[in-house]
C-alpha cells in the first residue's frame, strides 16, 4: 500500500465490579475493518480472565466480533487491544461542485436501481440512536438548496455543525438522544455523528455511522501521551456515482489517512466496542485507555495494566 501511514493502536478497557460477576457474555468489536484503503497488518485481543468461550465472526454489517463467555466469578475485567494498521490517502480527490444534486441521489436511493444502491437504501431509515424528524429536516434546510450539489451540500452541512456545536465531554452520554443535542448545542464526536446522520436521513440520503480512531497531535514541544486519545466517530454518506464518502463533523474535515477505521452501521448501538450481559457485580467502575501512534514511535514495549499484573 503506497504512501501509506502505519499505526499501532492500543485500545483497554478495566471492569471493577463491586461485588462478583458470576457469568458474563460480552461481544468486542476492537478489529480493524479491512478496507480498500485499510489494511490490518496485525492485530490481538487479550482478555483477563481468559474466556471459557472465545468465538470469532462476521456481524450483518461485516464486522468482526469476537463472542466471549465467561463462567467463573471474577470482580474485574480486562480487555487489551492492539492493532497494526496501514491507512492509504482515500479523501475523494473531485470536485465537490461537480457531484450529483442532492435530489438526484435522494431518488436514486428510493428506486434502487442498482444492487449498491439497494443496499445504501437501508442506512436511509431511523434506528434507535437516529429519529430523521422533521426538526432535523429544518436545521438541515440551509446547506440543502435547490440543486445544490450533494458533496457540496453535505460538506456544508459538516462545517455548521463544527460551528454551532460546541464539544462538551460532560454534557452527553451514551444514552442522550440525537434531538437533545441538536436543542442544547453541545456534546461529542458521538453525537455529532448523530445529529449529522438524522439530518441526512431527513433530507432523504442515506448516511451510515463510522466508529475508529483519530491521530492526535500534542500540544508544541511536548511529548505524545500515551493512553489519552480515544475512540471517535463520523459519517458516511452514499453517492451513487462515487460509492460511500466520509465527513468528520466534530473536527470539520473528510477522514484520510490520520482517521483509522474500526466498524461501521446504522448508528452507535450497532458496533459499541464492548457490550455484554453480566449476572451479579453490582456497580462497576469503566476506565477505558487509547493510544493510536505512529509506528515510528512505538517501538518500546507498552506498559498496559495487563503487562503490569504479569510483572
Amino acid at each position: 500500500m503506497s504512501c501509506s501511514e502505519k499505526y499501532r493502536i492500543i485500545h483497554e478497557t478495566r471492569y471493577r465490579y463491586a461485588t462478583s460477576v458470576h457469568l458474563s457474555q460480552h461481544l468486542l468489536r476492537l478489529t480493524p475493518r479491512p478496507c480498500a484503503w485499510q489494511t490490518c497488518a496485525g492485530h490481538r485481543i487479550d482478555i483477563e480472565p481468559r474466556p471459557t468461550e472465545r468465538v470469532e465472526r462476521e456481524d450483518y454489517f461485516g464486522n468482526r466480533v469476537v463472542q466471549i463467555a465467561l463462567e467463573a466469578p471474577h470482580e474485574e475485567l480486562l480487555v487489551y487491544a492492539e492493532s497494526v494498521v496501514f491507512v492509504a490517502p482515500h479523501a475523494p480527490m473531485v470536485d465537490r461542485t461537480a457531484s450529483w444534486p442532492w435530489e438526484r441521489v435522494r431518488q436514486a436511493i428510493i428506486q434502487s436501481p442498482t444492487t449498491a444502491d439497494f443496499d445504501a437504501a437501508q442506512f436511509a431509515f431511523a434506528s434507535p440512536h437516529v429519529q430523521p424528524t422533521a426538526e432535523f429536516q429544518e436545521f438541515a434546510r440551509p446547506s440543502f438548496g435547490r440543486g445544490r450539489p450533494v458533496l457540496e451540500a453535505v460538506r456544508d452541512l459538516t462545517e455548521r455543525i463544527y460551528e454551532q456545536f460546541e464539544f462538551d465531554r460532560e454534557a452527553t452520554s451514551v444514552a442522550t438522544p440525537a434531538a437533545e443535542v441538536l436543542r442544547q448545542r453541545r456534546g461529542v464526536c458521538q453525537d455529532f455523528a448523530h445529529l449529522q446522520i438524522a439530518c441526512l436521513r431527513a433530507t432523504g440520503l442515506a448516511a451510515r455511522y463510522v466508529s475508529g480512531y483519530i491521530l492526535t497531535t500534542p500540544p508544541p514541544g511536548q511529548p505524545r501521551l500515551v493512553g489519552a486519545d480515544a475512540s471517535h466517530a463520523w459519517v458516511s454518506v452514499f453517492v451513487p456515482d462515487l460509492g460511500w464518502i466520509d465527513f468528520d463533523p466534530t473536527n470539520n474535515v473528510m477522514p484520510d489517512t490520520r482517521h483509522i477505521t474500526l466498524a461501521w452501521g446504522r448508528d452507535f448501538g450497532d458496533i459499541s466496542p464492548l457490550r455484554g450481559l453480566i449476572l451479579g457485580g453490582g456497580a462497576h467502575e469503566l476506565e477505558v485507555r487509547v493510544s493510536v501512534l505512529p509506528l515510528a514511535e512505538a517501538e518500546k514495549p507498552f506498559a498496559g495494566w495487563l503487562a503490569r499484573r504479569a510483572m
